[in-house]
């Protein structure tokens, strides 16, 4: 655990008591082991060419990022001490999917993805260790920032996307960074 917590793993005990409020973003890319990776890798594998095609590879970013982060700060918000890994961003994913089909008008698409929503938070109470608010949070975040950035769906990504898509990526690099800094007791 001590490694994870130097390397960004967030909760309310980064954020709130040691004040690393970057940890949101961090901990979307750290894991807890290989299961834990593995589940992850598979849902990416299963939901990512569906958003890639649906929004496009800068929405697909935007909407992986803000749902983790919604995911963690929820987590953090109800007491979940440490957490981290990529669940989050997946669950706002497959509420990203689930927005595409219900504005596409495929009811058979949206019902199967539902199905694997529920299955995935029966299984969150299922294994123990598992953040069903931080799938829970990444599920809102998911879905509100697909609604967002649905709008244009079937359009070129613009202008305000790769400036979304950007910052996105400048606050992931310049967490680690902080994380970076605070390890080495700069900050």
């Amino acid at each position: 655990m001590e490694s994870s917590f130097k390397l960004g793993m967030t909760g309310s005990q980064p954020i709130f008591r040691y004040d690393l409020w970057w940890t949101p973003i961090t901990a979307i890319y750290l894991h807890g082991g290989l299961l834990h990776i593995f589940f992850n890798i598979s849902w990416i594998r299963q939901l990512g060419p569906i958003i890639d095609r649906a929004f496009g590879p800068f929405r697909f970013f935007i909407i992986f990022t803000v749902s983790g982060i919604i995911g963690f700060l929820i987590s953090a918000l109800t007491g979940s001490a440490f957490t981290l890994g990529a669940s989050g961003s997946i669950f706002g994913l497959l509420a990203a999917a689930i927005v595409f089909g219900r504005q596409t008008g495929q009811s058979l698409f949206t019902r199967q993805l539902l199905q694997w929503a529920g299955l995935m938070f029966v299984m969150g109470f299922i294994f123990p260790g598992v953040d069903n608010w931080a799938h829970g949070g990444g599920f809102v975040g998911g879905y509100i920032t697909a609604q967002i950035l649905a709008r244009s769906i079937g359009s070129r990504e613009g202008i305000g996307t790769y400036i979304g898509a950007g910052i996105c990526l400048l606050s992931t690099l310049g967490a680690f960074l902080l994380q970076l800094f605070a390890v080495w007791g700069l900050i």
